[in-house]
């Protein structure tokens, strides 16, 4: 699998962004997406919801190498720390229908955590999940995430992998003292 930026990874596969974008966001695929994600896409809709996760957030391809077909969608944001040096990177994804059970959520989450952990500033990445939604919180967990907020207006559970301690540990300076 190939992963990147959106409009590079669909130019350089040769896929027309806002077609993949109808192929990936189905009835099916999005009924545990936000309420305004959530049906079928035609291409104007494709076209919008594009430009409107332009317009908020990095959104990154992933497509299958052998076949060059879209399988994925992995949108990404990052809230700095009252520091402003470190942030919460969170994250939301979603797999075209024909590729689910095929592992393709947890290369895409695998990936990311690995990627994540070079990155200094990322402190802890957040994943929003439906309860129900079985598949993607054993993704979650066997990536290492765990459970932090039950959610049960929106029936959304909060799983977070911390990669760096919010409070880092202070130690003092120890000199050995040599007995003899």
């Amino acid at each position: 699998m190939s992963i990147g930026p959106w409009h590079g990874a669909a130019q350089e596969h040769g896929i027309n962004l806002t077609e993949a974008v109808t192929g990936i966001l189905t009835h099916t695929t999005t009924q545990s997406l936000p309420p305004s994600w959530q049906g079928e896409y035609t291409v104007e809709r494709a076209g919008r919801w594009v430009v409107e996760r332009d317009g908020e957030s990095p959104t990154l391809l992933a497509v299958d190498r052998g076949s060059g077909e879209p399988v994925g969608l992995m949108m990404l944001h990052e809230d700095f720390n009252e520091d402003g040096v470190q942030s919460n990177l969170r994250i939301g994804y979603v797999v075209k229908e024909s590729f689910w059970g095929e592992g393709i959520a947890s290369e895409l989450v695998s990936g990311l955590v690995d990627w994540a952990r070079s990155q200094t500033r990322i402190r802890s990445i957040i994943a929003g999940v439906e309860s129900q939604n079985a598949a993607s919180v054993r993704v979650l967990v066997k990536n290492g995430f765990r459970l932090t907020d039950r959610g049960p207006a929106e029936n959304t559970d909060t799983y977070t992998l911390e990669l760096r301690s919010r409070h880092p540990t202070w130690k003092p300076a120890v000199t050995p003292i040599n007995s003899t």
